[in-house]
């Protein structure tokens, strides 16, 4: 197994509705076991998604002009059952309902020097003076003011919350699964409005209703509809000289015969989705666009043939590559697959420009979901693109996207 990955195989056989509770509970022992197997005593988290997976608290989005005053802060301490929450909104009720009251404090400041000193004088009522203190973040008030927490240079905590949501739990894939079944809804009125003459921000609408009619906490991927050239030079300027996507969704009109390429993710209790098709407006594809759409297929399905625990990332590349005339079939500046969780794109991250060497370094587990996403790229005329979503176990994997490939295939 891979360093810094858990040692315990997580089980992947996912309840039809997921324990929140029980999920809460898991995920803040989780962080607890792996602070005291590197003898960390207090664990400082800025990071929001850690925020979240420590404490169980999901909290609405902010204005991005707020965020980064107003963020939510914790404090976990390894001798401590229940995690600290310092939030600038105390008073909602899901706050309350999963951190006894007297471990929900007001917002912690730590973008300024006072707002240091408030927090530390606050941590002092929760920890020992001694204690080894980890932080995943920082801001530049914190680093000027670091030796009120520090008698030495700082750890990153950021690795230790990357091991242990590394591998999710059974009630953490459900919640994904539902997750997936919201987006798949959305995407479902969606297609069956696809026709010209509409607007791609008509179909943004439309999803947005749909998913928020149905229980998802955010849309955290801004639905895109991108109308793909059929020539890499017909799309705008990169500094990679590959395809632009994704783009920006406009008021556009669809046109009969526009190709697009559909990429958007919700959130639900927390966790992300992620969804992508190629679709055509108005007509069925042409051989041409369904033996991109076979070529597709056949590069996903043997990737995900060879998806088990203890597989490495470079051999799902090679795979791949193999398939594609030993080039990658992906965009240079994404990858051939990637982690899912409390965010849209973690760890781990299969096929980047880190390199062959990093991908024969890292060996995914049972109980990691993994995004799979190849591309077909046909210079000339277009190409195709869809991804899905995988759990590995221990001798395959399980598919948790449930959606057809239709205009293309079923």
């Amino acid at each position: 197994m891979a360093p810094g990955l858990m040692e315990a195989v997580a089980p992947t056989a996912p309840p039809p509705v997921p324990d929140l509770d029980r999920m809460r509970r898991e995920r803040t022992q989780r962080v607890r076991d792996a602070m005291r197997r590197k003898g960390i005593d207090a664990l400082i988290l800025l990071g929001n998604t850690n925020v979240t997976y420590a404490t169980g608290v999901v909290w609405p989005l902010a204005d991005g002009g707020r965020a980064g005053f107003e963020r939510p802060v914790a404090v976990v301490v390894a001798d401590d059952e229940s995690p600290h929450l310092f939030s600038p909104i105390r008073e909602d009720d899901r706050l309350r309902a999963h951190l006894p009251r007297d471990h929900v404090h007001g917002p912690a400041y730590l973008d300024f020097d006072e707002g240091v000193r408030d927090f530390v004088a606050a941590l002092r009522g929760l920890i020992r003076a001694d204690a080894v203190i980890v932080m995943d973040e920082w801001t530049h008030a914190m680093q000027r003011e670091q030796t009120l927490l520090f008698a030495s240079e700082p750890v990153d905590g950021g690795r230790v919350m990357s091991s242990v949501k590394l591998l999710k739990t059974p009630d953490e894939v459900s919640c994904m699964r539902e997750g997936l079944r919201i987006t798949e809804q959305g995407m479902a009125e969606v297609q069956a409005r696809i026709a010209p003459g509409v607007r791609q921000t008509e179909l943004t609408a439309t999803f947005l209703r749909t998913i928020f009619d149905a229980g998802a906490d955010a849309n955290v991927l801004d639905p895109i509809w991108q109308v793909m050239p059929t020539r890499v030079e017909d799309g705008p300027w990169t500094t990679t000289g590959d395809l632009a996507c994704p783009l920006l969704s406009t008021e556009r009109k669809l046109e009969e015969g526009d190709v697009l390429w559909v990429d958007t993710g919700i959130s639900y209790g927390g966790y992300h989705s992620d969804f992508g098709r190629t679709w055509i407006v108005g007509r069925e594809p042409s051989d041409r666009q369904q033996a991109q759409y076979r070529r597709w297929r056949e590069i996903s399905d043997a990737v995900t043939s060879v998806l088990h625990d203890g597989v490495t990332a470079a051999e799902l590349t090679a795979v791949a590559r193999e398939l594609y005339d030993g080039e990658q079939p992906w965009m240079a500046h994404f990858y051939l697959g990637h982690g899912l969780g409390l965010d849209s794109a973690e760890a781990p991250y299969v096929g980047t420009d880190l390199g062959d060497d990093y991908d024969r370094g890292l060996v995914l587990a049972a109980g990691t979901v993994v995004v799979i996403e190849p591309i077909v790229w046909d210079e000339g005329h277009g190409g195709y693109r869809s991804e899905n979503v995988f759990v590995v176990t221990d001798d395959g994997c399980v598919n948790l996207t449930d959606y057809s490939y239709a205009p293309h295939g079923d």
